[in-house]
């Protein structure tokens, strides 16, 4: 039988940063949770088990590590990404300390470079504390290139978990909510108050969740997509017919894609679900105009 994991607090935390003399900076986005009682929230909502194999990224001193560990005591396992070579070197002896006898792969990593290659096991899951400067691409990134990851849950700014689970028409839609929703379907999972965190961040924290939907079209490709909601958000105020312009070629050609796709030229972006960008980029595409997928962001 293994051991019970003993989870980190506030003085452990001080205590690790100290001995490592860290000085959390604000470039990485280091704020380390050190409530027992949110880590132990965000693994139940996540939904992990004793056989998946988590995704974590940003370990940082190992206090969402730990909960994950033990919630993946089986044949799991729980990979952890961390850009940081000290902390990264600290995190097997704090697992082996305070989770003895479970299966933790560290891995030194910039998330938003990681490649399958990478990782020592394919994840299912991702949970993590995410640094709130990188959180978006780092999300798409990973859904983009592991396709086995099937269910996701990010703590990250509150205005960012806003716009990831943003509906169309609600105010914090936007290119982030669309692109998410190509990979899956996504919903605002709670607050996390500033008060579990050292150092105590100057924003509110919020959980998002997220599911994959495996509904991605076959016909259009996925840089084709975010092209045009790219251009779109880029002018989120004006019409698409004008926004659309610039990547069109002119505003009459933009109309023409729309009313191509089905979709109102005074529209704005705003307006539109992943499925209606979709119908633009294919339009488009129909007529022989697809975009080159160089130079297109994730």
């Amino acid at each position: 039988m293994t051991s019970p994991v003993r989870l980190l607090g506030p003085a452990d935390v001080r205590g690790l940063a100290a001995e490592l003399d860290l000085r959390p900076t604000k470039r990485l986005g280091q704020n380390f949770v050190h409530d027992a009682n949110t880590v132990r929230r965000i693994v139940r909502l996540a939904g992990v088990g004793p056989d998946d194999v988590v995704l974590e990224v940003g370990p940082g001193l190992g206090s969402l590590t730990l909960p994950l560990l033990e919630a993946t005591a089986g044949d799991g396992a729980v990979v952890a990404v961390e850009i940081d070579p000290a902390l990264a070197g600290r995190l097997p002896a704090t697992a082996a300390e305070r989770a003895p006898g479970r299966d933790l792969r560290v891995v030194t990593a910039d998330a938003l470079r990681l490649a399958p290659d990478d990782l020592p096991r394919a994840p299912d899951v991702l949970v993590a504390n995410l640094p709130y400067n990188v959180a978006v691409p780092v999300v798409l990134h990973l859904l983009a290139v592991l396709p086995g990851l099937a269910r996701g849950l990010v703590m990250v700014q509150s205005e960012v978990a806003e716009r990831l689970a943003a509906r169309p028409g609600e105010k914090a839609y936007g290119a982030p909510s669309v692109k998410l929703a190509w990979y899956a379907d996504a919903r605002r999972a709670g607050p996390v108050p500033r008060a579990v965190f050292w150092p105590v961040p100057g924003v509110d924290s919020g959980l998002v969740a997220f599911t994959r939907h495996g509904r991605a079209p076959t016909d259009v490709e996925r840089t084709e997509v975010f092209a045009v909601v790219d251009a779109a958000f880029a002018q989120r105020r004006k019409s698409l017919r004008a926004a659309l312009a610039g990547w069109a070629g002119s505003a009459p050609a933009a109309e023409e894609v729309l009313r191509a796709a089905g979709v109102d030229p005074g529209a704005r972006g705003e307006a539109l679900d992943v499925a209606a960008f979709t119908a633009i980029a294919r339009a488009r595409r129909r007529q022989g105009r697809g975009v080159a997928p160089d130079a297109l962001t994730p």
